[in-house]
């Protein structure tokens, strides 16, 4: 894949200075094989270590799938990228659209069915993800996404980063940064926002490479830092208009035709796995069950917040969000993508989410809230939740749990202390005066909780990307508090455990610069055998320990009853 030129070093940690490889064999001229070939898949390496210490063993093992439909560029073929120009950039025809000549996306449509069903062919892959949107809720509940096979696997945790076993003297965020750079496609035609690119998270300490914080605590169920796929096919699902896509662009390859011919073969691949996949869900089976160890008692939650109103009095801080976790052993023969259908059972939710990882680890996401949603066009949105009441099945008293949080001075305010953080962190990499908030203190519901939800927005200026809005705003406000730093600081002081994904972000940044992405709450994260479930709340002055923990109990209520096995 053609390489350009790298950008000025950054101030944190954007030297190069050592890669290894590992891995088994290479071979193969570039687009011979559906392997990517070793061309496309080194150039990419190559791009975002800036050397490689062996050009030997490091093709991509994840490509053996496709090796019975070889994409070769015929003897005597041209390689001018100019000479493979599948259509002009424009309508649509069969199926095509062309973003650029050497750089096709190739959207192939077939019968709509429903994605979670549909996920269950890939659940026991690793890098296997299902964004989902649970519920229904306009724009934000109109797409889903599942993506599989990634060409490029970038990990991070607490001792280093790795793309597809490569070691690199490098921060996590220039090194999603570089990878991304390298397999940039301009904008093109498309019938839904995500058109292939990178899936994954980043957990909530990644926080300490962006700012001075203490190194994080020791946590029984350890968890990456950040995990990334690129994926160069993903299926698409537009739930308002009843369609589906099979997106391919053909990366890595470098040229224009085995690059067609790369995206047609992955293309045709997916929907051959798909021919005997079920498009019914089936229900959830709440067999297997297991119960919930606290980290801490009732009175040491207590305690935490009471001591987060004393840096309140005291002028420290505003605003922190203190939270509480649990631990669970997984029951033998409950799988992660069972455990999803059981959450989202009880909990629908916009931003859902299934990841599978390298297999240690899971993502069971049913997030309501939407951390950073970037266009192509630089256009950037956050919707930060603040303020809670529980739904209640009268519905008098549900509608009126609903009118008093509207009318909450605690409420209110907390939620618009973080606004003003998150118009501040937008401002750093926003046109000046386009930062704006066209919606502040609404009410949304959700299937166990009301919400208080803002949406802030802004422009961003030329040449600000994906990774440089993450470092600008990461982590969220509604998660942190304000002044944020030393909200983080109290955090650290008071929380026994790292949060891990907890409090990060989970979601999708395609190669045309777009990006949308949820902050991780609602979410169980499997390490190893071990479950971990979490939640919290903004901790004001005039906060009452006893209710901010009644209401972290709420939250976290569709979590326990997920894995404890009591079915809505």
């Amino acid at each position: 894949m053609a390489c350009r030129a790298p950008r000025p070093a950054q101030a944190r940690g954007d030297s190069v200075s050592r890669v290894s490889t590992s891995g088994g064999s290479g071979g193969g001229s570039a687009g011979a094989e559906t392997g990517g070939g070793t061309g496309g898949f080194l150039s990419v390496l190559e791009c975002v270590s800036g050397k490689l210490a062996s050009h030997a063993g490091v093709a991509s093992a994840s490509f053996a799938g496709l090796a019975k439909s070889p994409c070769v560029i015929p003897a005597g073929g041209s390689r001018r990228p100019d000479a493979f120009r599948l259509l002009p950039l424009g309508p649509r025809r069969n199926g095509v659209f062309s973003s650029f000549p050497a750089s096709p996306v190739r959207v192939v449509p077939f019968p709509y069915a429903d994605p979670v069903a549909l996920f269950e062919t890939f659940a026991e892959e690793p890098f296997a993800a299902l964004l989902h949107s649970g519920a229904r809720d306009g724009e934000r509940g109109r797409y889903s996404y599942i993506a599989a096979d990634p060409f490029l696997r970038l990990a991070a945790d607490e001792s280093g980063v790795w793309i597809d076993g490569a070691a690199l003297d490098l921060d996590p965020f220039t090194a999603l940064e570089r990878a991304l750079d390298r397999c940039a496609l301009p904008q093109g035609e498309s019938p839904v926002p995500f058109a292939t690119g990178a899936v994954g998270f980043l957990s909530y300490e990644l926080g300490r490479h962006l700012e001075r914080l203490p190194a994080p605590k020791r946590s029984p169920a350890p968890f990456p830092e950040m995990l990334f796929g690129l994926y160069d096919t993903v299926l698409a699902f537009d739930h308002q208009d009843t369609a589906a896509y099979v997106l391919s662009c053909g990366l890595p390859e470098a040229e224009g035709l085995a690059r067609s011919a790369r995206a047609q073969a992955r293309a045709d691949h997916m929907l051959a796995r798909l021919a005997h996949a079920s498009p019914r869900r089936r229900p959830a089976d709440w067999t297997a069950r297991a119960s919930w160890t606290p980290v801490q008692p009732r009175a040491e939650v207590e305690a935490g917040i009471a001591r987060v109103i004393e840096y309140i009095r005291a002028g420290d801080i505003f605003q922190a969000n203190l939270t509480q976790a649990m631990l669970a052993q997984r029951p033998a023969g409950l799988t992660d993508y069972e455990l999803y259908l059981r959450l989202l059972e009880l909990s629908p939710a916009p931003f859902s989410a299934l990841l599978t990882g390298e297999g240690t680890h899971a993502v069971i996401s049913a997030s309501p809230e939407r951390f950073l949603r970037l266009t192509a066009e630089g256009k950037v949105e956050t919707r930060p939740i603040k303020g809670t009441r529980p739904r209640d099945p009268d519905p008098a008293r549900d509608a009126a749990n609903a009118a008093a949080l509207l009318a909450s001075p605690k409420d209110r305010a907390e939620n618009l202390m973080i606004v003003d953080l998150m118009r501040n962190d937008l401002s750093r990499v926003s046109r000046i005066g386009s930062v704006s908030v066209p919606v502040l203190n609404g009410l949304e519901t959700f299937a166990s909780v009301h919400h208080l939800v803002s949406v802030v927005e802004s422009q961003l200026r030329p040449g600000i990307r994906p990774v440089d809005v993450l470092r600008a705003c990461f982590p969220g406000g509604s998660i942190t508090g304000a002044p944020k730093i030393r909200a983080m600081e109290i955090i650290h002081e008071l929380e026994p455990l790292p949060r891990g994904l907890y409090c990060g972000a989970i979601g999708w940044i395609g190669f045309d610069g777009a990006m949308d992405t949820s902050i991780v709450i609602r979410t169980l994260a499997r390490s190893g055998e071990t479950l971990i479930a979490q939640a919290g709340g903004g901790i004001v002055a005039d906060s009452v320990p006893a209710d901010e923990y009644e209401e972290s109990m709420v939250k976290i209520a569709p979590l326990l009853r997920a894995v404890s096995g009591e079915p809505a």
